[in-house]
């Protein structure tokens, strides 16, 4: 045996032991896959209802969203009419004030004045009916005597 054979045949055994290690390798790593398999078709079994409970709760927050978004442009339309009559209103209370401010002032004047004139006059009214049924109890005091 020459030297170039031996070490052909050394070489033979050394990639013989190679690819069994190789071999050995592969085997562990195909055993760890089909376990790995089994594990992700476990967890896809437990997350596929939770996955679904998921989705249906967004489908229902998606519509809550939509029923509150129309919700809010309701009060937003509402909230928009009530500034505007606000505005509205104290515009013409401000016009109204102005404009019949003077009227109501010249007018609750003469109420008093009236008042006061009527009081007046009834108390000289009642002062001369005094007088007036003095006399005549005088009169008919004289008339008697």
């Amino acid at each position: 045996m020459t030297a170039g054979e031996l070490a052909i045949l050394l070489a033979t055994v050394l990639c013989s032991l190679g690819f069994a290690a190789l071999i050995v390798v592969l085997m562990r790593v195909l055993d760890t896959l089909k376990s790995l398999r089994g594990e992700v078709e476990s967890l896809r079994s437990e997350t596929r209802p939770l996955l679904a409970e998921l989705q249906l709760s967004t489908d229902e927050a998606r519509i809550t969203m939509a029923a509150a978004r129309n919700d809010l442009d309701r009060f937003d339309k509402v909230l928009g009419s009530a500034e505007a009559i606000s505005d509205a209103v104290s515009g013409s209370g401000r016009v109204a004030r102005a404009a019949l401010s003077v009227p109501v002032i010249k007018a609750a004047g003469i109420a008093t004045g009236t008042g006061r004139a009527w009081r007046r006059l009834r108390r000289k009214d009642a002062k001369a009916l005094a007088k007036g049924e003095r006399r005549i109890t005088r009169i008919s005091q004289g008339r008697q005597s």
